[in-house]
């Protein structure tokens, strides 16, 4: 495959998406391929069925190759699912002498020390994200590196997932004889789709909303503040409608996505639809009344859960409060009148976020659907991993180069190891790639 090219591989509890897409001149992301196929074997986000998920997996592999005349070999995934959890921790190291300056090496020993924390059997550290320094007791640094000071601490969010999980997911994709690029947390992935810089810069809450799962995501001041995964998403909706009105669950879904809506206010008492019988039976009739008040009552659910977790990062502090609001993304952020719902709960602006942020302006509006938003998300990710490869790359050729002090080449091949640089973006990135590397090498030693 050529160099600017990434695939976004979305593995989801409803459908998989696989998304290839490319860098024009203009810095934008064309998407040449996309495919998707049902999801079988996977439940909540996570995998249960490993067979059913790599059938499902080529499926929709095969078809964005066929779409975009190309083979796939490399993906980045997006985990997500009802393991994932997030902590707040503090953490601080002494330095030994407080008359040089904090750098690269002191911010890695005192994030090395975080993912020394004791988590739960099975759980593993996913992303360690330092939120805001303080040196001597001096607060609200944001970037320590330069500054003297003996005593370096930081804030962190810590977000912990199980281990099995992301193993699972590795095998399902190696097993599909795909290479694993990268991994992705999937509410993460949606933020880079959807939102703008102005937005994070402002405080916004990201809520994703998919079959199995809502992840929400929420950013001030530039930087992911808080994450979590709710473990409902549109199939338990789905599955109200099926018990509620006793019909077939594609009839169900068929019926939310052509007639439901979140509001029952707006429906009249006399607006029925008839729905076929199963073989021999009489057609049932609906109110779409009734159909919307079923929808409601399971969305208020899934939208209080959100809130208290948007409570919970402490939105209602007056420094902390989120300017921007929410956005809504993902496929059950199509449900009509969702918007006026959400703001009717939280009492904050809402709008619907569709991943056109850095694509192409002539793209379709199938892919600019909520729908993608992951799997644009995922396309984006792996395009900034291949640049952030090429850069080592060119940084390893100029340093063998130049036959300066041996010093020199020493310090750009611990960059290699570490990619550690002062934006917080590529901080976070680093443990990602950390773990791709621990996942590839269980699986390798695995097999």
């Amino acid at each position: 495959m050529e160099h600017n090219l990434a695939v976004g591989l979305d593995i989801g509890t409803t459908k998989i998406v696989a998304m290839i897409g490319r860098k024009n001149d203009y810095g934008k992301v064309e998407i040449l391929g996309i495919g998707r196929s049902k999801s079988l074997g996977v439940h909540r986000g996570v995998v249960n069925n490993i067979t059913q998920t790599i059938q499902s997996i080529q499926q929709a592999v095969q078809e964005a190759e066929a779409a975009a005349g190309m083979k796939i070999e490399n993906v980045t995934v997006g985990i997500a699912g009802q393991h994932i959890r997030s902590l707040q921790h503090s953490d601080y190291i002494t330095r030994a002498n407080s008359e040089t300056v904090i750098d690269d090496d002191d911010i890695d020993r005192l994030i090395n020390q975080v993912h020394k924390l004791v988590m739960l059997p099975g759980e593993e550290i996913i992303h360690v994200l330092p939120q805001e320094y303080k040196v001597d007791g001096q607060a609200e640094i944001k970037e320590p590196i330069g500054m003297y000071g003996g005593r370096l601490e930081a804030n962190f969010h810590v977000v912990v997932g199980q281990v099995s999980s992301i193993r699972n997911i590795g095998r399902c994709v190696k097993s599909s004889g795909l290479n694993l690029e990268g991994i992705t947390l999937e509410p993460l992935a949606s933020a880079n789709a959807v939102l703008s810089q102005e937005e994070k810069e402002a405080g916004v809450a990201l809520i994703d909303i998919g079959g199995g799962t809502t992840d929400l995501a929420i950013f001030r001041d530039g930087i992911i503040r808080h994450t979590a995964v709710i473990p409902f998403g549109g199939n338990v909706i789905t599955e109200d409608i099926k018990e509620g009105c006793s019909i077939i669950e594609k009839q169900a879904e068929l019926l939310k996505i052509k007639f439901g809506s979140a509001w029952p206010g707006e429906n009249k008492d006399n607006e029925i639809v008839s729905i076929p019988g199963l073989r021999g039976r009489e057609p049932k009739e609906i109110t779409l009344k009734n159909l919307s008040k079923i929808i409601h009552a399971r969305v208020v659910e899934i939208v209080e859960q959100v809130y208290v977790e948007i409570k919970n990062y402490g939105h209602e502090e007056q420094k902390k409060k989120l300017i921007a609001g929410i956005v809504l993304t993902g496929g059950g952020a199509q449900l009509k009148h969702l918007k006026q719902l959400v703001e009717y709960i939280t009492g904050m602006d809402t709008r619907i976020g569709y991943p056109n942020e850095h694509l192409a302006g002539d793209s379709d509006d199938d892919i600019t659907s909520p729908l993608f938003a992951t799997a644009v998300g995922l396309v984006l990710d792996g395009l900034k991993r291949q640049e952030r490869r090429r850069v080592e790359q060119q940084e390893d050729v100029v340093a063998e180069e130049t036959p300066v002090a041996e010093n020199a080449a020493e310090a750009s091949t611990e960059e290699q190891q570490e990619p550690i640089e002062p934006q917080p973006i590529k901080e976070r990135r680093s443990f990602l790639d950390k773990l791709t590397e621990r996942v590839k090498d269980f699986l390798d030693n695995a097999e």
